[in-house]
């Protein structure tokens, strides 16, 4: 089960470049339910949502490169690439921040992960993180895929 509020950001934190990041690439076999094949760094997922917006049933299965390049070839809409930079936040928190290349640039999204509802729900977003977005599909990734035609590989 994946419990994640998402918002917009209104300004990109100071001295990006000293949190981790990964450089993220995925596309859409189906988005209704949503099966994504995704390139994390050097690892790679097909990953079923089910529909939902604050909660969501999510499974991730690891790939093989061979397998992600396979079905990476039968994805419908744009292709998305981003980079995701991980910061930290108070009470164990990770704000996960992408930032989108081309054609979605200069959306920045960031996303938080929790353990539970009422965690969710007692949470206070930095003064950086802009409107929340988190019951608003149109920022899914999966509805974003399909804005645009499909760019070549």
């Amino acid at each position: 089960m994946e419990i994640e509020r998402k918002f917009l950001i209104d300004r990109l934190p100071d001295d990006l470049n000293r949190f981790p990041s990964k450089r993220l690439t995925q596309g859409y076999l189906c988005t209704s339910p949503v099966v994504r094949v995704r390139r994390e760094g050097e690892e790679y997922f097909l990953t079923y949502k089910s529909g939902g917006l604050l909660i969501r049933e999510e499974y991730n299965l690891p790939l093989t490169e061979e397998s992600y390049h396979h079905l990476m070839s039968k994805t419908d809409g744009t292709v998305i690439s981003k980079t995701r930079r991980y910061i930290p936040l108070r009470n164990g928190l990770t704000a996960e921040l992408d930032i989108f290349d081309e054609p979605f640039a200069p959306l920045a999204l960031v996303e938080v992960e929790f353990d539970s509802v009422e965690d969710a729900e007692a949470f206070s977003a930095p003064d950086w993180f802009g409107r929340e977005v988190t019951n608003d599909p149109a920022y899914h990734n999966s509805t974003l895929s399909q804005l645009q035609p499909k760019k070549p590989q």
